[in-house]
């Protein structure tokens, strides 16, 4: 196990941040860590990096306890906060050779240094004072160093706050590749980014761990109805549609749409079909919806 958690609290005089949480993580898995603000999720990050300790509890990073053998786990784990604090008047080399310095990389500096400039994307801004970048491209300074030293785990606090479209994109397959032979565990706060690049997904609230699985599992667990959107060439009466067999309700929205709703975790596709075939309707769309992840997370966190 690289990551585990175990009846993890952190108190904050009587405000209890996280609330004896436990978990784990597997090697080569992307773990999306997900909750509203003030949840806990920075302050479990930080816990797991040994910024901060924990008040009961215990946490094991690549079997390093974060409490007794800190410095450790540090060697194993590349951080990126959510502040991603940087030393503004470092030309963006210099800073990378910084660190590489606090690493101990030695005759690594060099390669390791070119990689991640690569790889991040950084090479036209090499040279600028890391002060004069813009958020995104300080947000992949960021990115370089935690990533400077190879470590085993990758812990990333909001990693593609402030990146456009295009910038997003690139870190996204950034974040799979590195999933590929490194545990990751990121926060976002873009739903759609989380389903696309994690694994599994753990939704914490109030200190608390709500979810803890697989997207398609908790899609799976959420749908106990199912929503067909069916479009329609001809006008279709009302009474008409109540014809369908196996329907809880439907309502017209607009444009010849209806949405219909199973009575259990039926699929209405084929009823909606034969039903259209055997009254000569001329059928011009026909859409199962599925939650998302945005509308799991609104109802465990609610």
């Amino acid at each position: 196990m690289s990551i585990k958690v175990s009846n993890l609290t952190k108190l904050y005089g009587l405000q209890k941040a996280v609330d004896n949480i436990s978990f784990e993580v597997n090697k080569g898995e992307v773990l999306g860590f997900l909750g509203p603000n003030g949840a806990g999720k920075s302050t479990t990050m930080k816990i797991l990096t040994c910024f901060i300790p924990q008040t009961t509890g215990q946490a094991w990073v690549c079997g390093k306890d974060t409490m007794t053998e800190p410095m450790e786990v540090r060697k194993k784990i590349g951080y990126l906060p959510e502040s991603n604090a940087l030393y503004y008047d470092m030309y963006v080399y210099e800073y990378l050779e910084f660190m590489a310095g606090l690493h101990k990389l030695g005759d690594r500096t060099k390669e390791r240094i070119e990689t991640m400039i690569e790889v991040t994307g950084l090479t036209a801004e090499r040279k600028k004072i890391v002060g004069q970048l813009s958020k995104g491209y300080k947000q992949r300074v960021g990115l370089a160093q935690a990533m400077l030293h190879d470590p085993e785990e990758l812990i990333l606090d909001e990693p593609t706050s402030g990146l456009d479209p295009n910038q997003l994109i690139e870190i996204r397959e950034l974040i799979r590749k590195l999933g590929r032979d490194k545990t990751v565990i990121f926060s976002s706060h873009i739903m759609q980014e989380v389903q696309a690049v994690a694994d599994r997904v753990i939704i914490i609230n109030k200190g608390q761990i709500v979810a803890n699985d697989t997207t398609e599992h908790l899609q799976h667990k959420l749908n106990n109805e199912v929503t067909v959107i069916a479009e329609f060439k001809q006008k279709v009466e009302r009474a008409v549609l109540g014809q369908i067999k196996g329907i809880k309700h439907y309502e017209e929205l607009k444009d010849g749409k209806w949405s219909f709703v199973s009575n259990g975790q039926t699929d209405l596709r084929e009823e909606i079909f034969y039903f259209a075939k055997n009254k000569d309707l001329t059928l011009l769309g026909l859409q199962k919806e599925e939650y998302s992840l945005e509308d799991i997370f609104k109802q465990v966190t609610s």
